[in-house]
């Protein structure tokens, strides 16, 4: 039957042309018959000759093929036999081993009765299934008499003696045991590098006396010592606050689960009354180089520091780990590096076309009142500032409305829509109180802006703004407005201050510093200070607080649902929709008034998402518990968004997270 198709493949098809002849032939008898006939004789010889020749030449094609097809199946053949790789043939349903080569059979150990052995028999745990799946590659090693091996194989149907039609697996094994044993040493030797840094080095020095500053960095020397032997690295003094540790990455591992303990042996070196010193690790791991491996480091150390210090950071090929950052961070900004700052942004104003200020989604009053000291700015400088704010969703309207009035703002506030058409090449993206790229008001505009300068105080996360022309960057301030206001100090006067842009910038430092009771140092009464000399009313600022009636119900409602985890955590969570968000972050505050809680948390379903606010006394960072769900802030004031999930998982995922908190 295959012969009679190759056949009809290979034969020219010829029966048309003859049948045209022989009508020819018909058609030339009525006009002469001699001609009909010489042409009929001449049709039948070359019919025969064309079958003749055609005959021939489909026996000398399939004798060709027959001598292709048995070199072939003497090819496969002695390829199974001889070749240099370990093979089994098996049937992967019933697990029976089918042929097997020598190689295969001194391999297994079992060169007796292997044909009537299974497949599990000669390898123990020998996966399957990935051949049923159509693979070609073992995706794990398969172990054989302590070796590793690496496995390919086909599947094929093959007739059995009944006719049936069955599966038939050809394996073929590859010895992976010395280049895995030598994958594994190569990784567990790469060199891992870490620069040590002590965060309040010039406060220690001035907390102790002369005398005493040898033991005090003697004692830390001692300890950074102690636990660098447990990594059998290198440890170096670079300068006076700095150290490079260099160890193999095999050890790694031994530090992680030791949770970075050098973090607490440092900080209970007790130097004066109340003064402790505390540690920021960088690492640098999973580089092709030294060089690289050193700039990752230096990056973990600076995103360390940004986040407040006291913390470990390691920057691997792709991402960010955190370890450490429960300490209450102090002030260590200094006046001059607020006048270098904004010297630069009033370079930047100068030479950019146009000005936008953008703050998060949902802007607050601290991202409102941040925007509107940039505008100042700008104006002094006889530029246009704009801000990017979507009004119909804030948490500020009662500051908008305020400067909505102001007929310097009467084509300020902008939608982020309308700011991106209208946006300019050499404009400049000021960014208040946030440094994450997906929080922003407008993702759009910011990937759009190829300068941008970013304001905030908020603790750094794995994700943020990155190459930005300009970063004031302090998580040590109170608010974003404090951070502005510092900056105005030297860029304008106080008379250049609106009496509304002055009331806005308090009432973002009063908002984040909870009416001044959280996260406030001596520079925070300095920034209200210049705001009070500005003419800012803190009777007008109070009432920009002021809640109606339903709002004080809805936020008690919120309250009543609390509950105490773990004696000393509120937690309060609200199945039902129609939560506003200023209300859910009001409850969290009010909560921490309760006696012994130390952070309170609220979650609240937003349509498919669940939101999360949390706040904290100073005792629990709140920004390490929510940074597991993907939230961020600073230690005593968190948020964060659970996407498309239920409100009992985030429950339950929250808890966890606490729990894995304290446990570290």
């Amino acid at each position: 039957m295959n012969n009679k198709k190759l056949s009809r493949l290979l034969e020219p098809n010829l029966k048309l042309y003859f049948l045209c002849l022989l009508v020819f032939t018909l058609a030339a008898v009525s006009v002469s018959p001699v001609l009909a006939l010489a042409e009929g004789v001449a049709t039948v010889g070359l019919y025969a000759y064309f079958t003749q020749s055609n005959k021939k030449r489909r026996q000398g094609i399939l004798q060709y093929i027959d001598n292709v097809t048995g070199s072939v199946d003497t090819a496969s053949k002695s390829t199974l036999i001889n070749s240099p790789l370990p093979i089994m043939v098996f049937r992967p349903d019933t697990g029976e081993v089918i042929w097997s080569n020598e190689d295969f059979l001194q391999l297994a150990g079992v060169r007796e009765h292997l044909f009537e052995m299974k497949v599990e028999d000669a390898v123990p745990d020998c996966p399957v299934q990935w051949l049923l799946e159509g693979k070609q590659e073992c995706p794990e090693r398969v172990f054989m008499n302590n070796r590793r091996f690496r496995v390919y194989g086909s599947l094929v149907r093959a007739k059995g003696r009944g006719g049936e039609q069955n599966l038939v697996a050809t394996t073929y094994w590859v010895d992976t045991t010395e280049a895995d044993e030598l994958r594994r040493t190569y990784t567990a030797t790469r060199p891992v590098l870490s620069l040590l840094m002590i965060d309040n080095y010039e406060d220690l020095m001035k907390a102790c006396a002369d005398t005493q500053r040898s033991a005090v960095q003697a004692q830390i020397e001692e300890k950074l010592s102690t636990w660098a032997a447990g990594g059998e690295g290198l440890l170096l003094k670079i300068e006076r606050d700095r150290y490079l540790y260099i160890f193999e990455e095999q050890h790694y591992e031994h530090f992680v689960e030791d949770k970075f303990s050098v973090l607490d042996a440092i900080r209970d070196i007790k130097v004066g009354e109340g003064v402790h010193p505390t540690l920021s690790i960088g690492i640098g791991k999973d580089a092709d180089s030294m060089a690289e491996l050193y700039k990752n480091a230096n990056l973990s150390v600076e995103m360390a520091l940004s986040r407040g210090g006291d913390q470990a950071v390691v920057r691997n090929r792709v991402d960010f780990e955190f370890y450490g950052g429960r300490a209450k961070t102090t002030e260590k900004r200094t006046k001059v590096k607020s006048r270098v700052m904004a010297n630069a942004l009033s370079e930047l104003m100068a030479d950019a076309a146009e000005i936008y200020v953008m703050g998060h989604s949902f802007a607050d009053m601290d991202a409102v009142g941040a925007a509107a000291g940039v505008c100042c700015a700008a104006r002094k400088r006889g530029k246009r500032a704009r801000i990017v704010i979507d009004q119909e969703h804030s948490a500020a309207e009662a500051v908008l409305r305020k400067l909505r009035a102001l007929p310097e703002y009467g084509e300020v506030l902008v939608s982020p829509n309308e700011a991106f058409l209208r946006m300019q090449p050499g404009a400049l993206l000021v960014v208040v109180d946030t440094n994450r790229p997906d929080l922003v008001e407008s993702s759009q505009l910011l990937e759009s802006c190829n300068r941008v300068a970013v304001i905030d105080h908020h603790r750094r996360a794995a994700s943020y703004i990155e190459n930005a022309a300009f970063s004031f960057h302090e998580p040590y301030a109170s608010s974003a407005s404090e951070l502005v206001t510092e900056l105005l100090q030297y860029l304008i006067e106080p008379a250049d201050l609106l009496r509304e842009e002055a009331e806005a910038l308090l009432a973002g430092i009063v908002l984040d510093t909870k009416h001044f009771t959280l996260r406030t140092g001596g520079r925070t009464f300095e920034a209200a200070a210049f705001l009070r000399r500005a003419g800012a009313d803190t009777a007008d600022v109070q009432r920009l607080f002021q809640n109606d009636l339903s709002d004080m119900v809805s936020r008690y409602d919120i309250i009543r649902r609390a509950e105490l985890y773990r004696d000393d955590i509120a937690l309060a969570v609200v199945p039902e929709e129609g939560v506003d968000r200023v209300t859910a972050a009001q409850a969290a505050d009010e909560l921490l008034t309760l006696k012994g809680v130390k952070a309170s948390f609220v979650a609240y379903r937003n349509g498919e998402d669940v939101l999360m606010s949390a706040r904290s006394l100073g005792e629990v960072n709140v920004q390490v518990v929510l940074e597991a769900l993907g939230g961020g802030g600073n230690s005593t004031t968190a948020g964060g968004r659970v996407e498309n999930s239920d409100i009992e998982t985030v429950r339950r995922r929250l808890m966890e997270a606490i729990d894995a908190y304290f446990e570290k």
